[in-house]
């Protein structure tokens, strides 16, 4: 038994062999319209109609497939090009955003009567006990332990060891940091120690003494490390207890650590 598709097949080259017949007999000038002719033509008509219109559909079908193809091959070429300017726009905007810290770090160096080393930040400690980052210079760019580390914002932490081309930086806010500072305008001193979190506490501050939430907190210099005047941060919250000595305070640092690229080491004043 056939199956549906032979059968079509069979029906189509049918309708084919019909109609070329048809157009051959209609060609030849002695042959007459007469009666068989008429039957003829009214007979094979509807074939030759239907015929025309499955080629018609074929060829519209082949051209949809081909513009299809087409169509896709295209498709792939622009993703791989839209691709590499993507790739190309993300290397000029890091590009635009490492010059604008390095426009900071060069206004700030021409700002402090001081020699820098600037370095990049090249790792995090990763343990939640500890806050610390390593830097790409070390002993044979001059610095040693105990160097202050800067950026144009503020305060970032001190070196606490060096090999030949790293060292490791002990960040403000890490619980075994200490710096001497005092609020800005009102001259209160107190100590800014680490808390292993994004912020700092303003210790030893009396609590008779003046403290505002916003005061902008520097260090004092009396520690030997810091510069004197270098913004450590904000004042974020104060809590009074009258069964204290001391008052709690909190402080935003000026420094965001989760963003820190680029470094300057403060090696000397002369």
């Amino acid at each position: 038994m056939f199956s549906r598709r032979i059968m079509m097949i069979v029906g189509v080259v049918f309708f084919v062999v019909v109609g070329l017949t048809v157009i051959t007999m209609s060609s030849r000038e002695t042959l007459s319209v007469g009666g068989i002719e008429r039957l003829t033509i009214t007979l094979t008509a509807p074939f030759q109609f239907v015929t025309s219109r499955i080629i018609g559909f074929t060829e519209s079908v082949w051209q949809t497939y081909f513009s299809c193809v087409l169509a896709v091959e295209e498709n792939q070429v622009l993703r791989r090009e839209l691709s590499k300017a993507r790739h190309a726009a993300n290397r000029c905007k890091e590009l635009e955003l490492e010059n604008a810290r390095l426009k900071k770090f060069v206004n700030f160096q021409n700002s402090m009567p001081a020699a820098y080393v600037a370095a990049q930040v090249i790792a995090r400690d990763p343990s939640p006990w500890f806050k610390t980052i390593m830097i790409d210079k070390g002993e044979k760019d001059g610095l040693i332990k105990g160097l202050p580390v800067l950026v144009s914002e503020g305060i970032v932490g001190q070196i606490i060891k060096v090999s030949g081309r790293f060292s490791r930086v002990l960040l403000i806010i890490d619980r075994n940091s200490a710096v001497d500072a005092l609020i800005q305008d009102t001259r209160v001193r107190g100590m800014v120690k680490g808390n292993n979190k994004d912020t700092c506490s303003f210790v030893y501050t009396l609590r008779k003494d003046p403290v505002q939430q916003g005061q902008v907190i520097v260090s004092s210099g009396l520690d030997q490390v810091f510069p004197k005047g270098l913004r450590i941060g904000t004042v974020l919250d104060v809590k009074k207890n009258h069964s204290q000595l001391f008052q709690d305070i909190i402080i935003k640092t000026a420094v965001d650590f989760n963003r820190l690229e680029e470094v300057l080491v403060y090696r000397n004043a002369d």
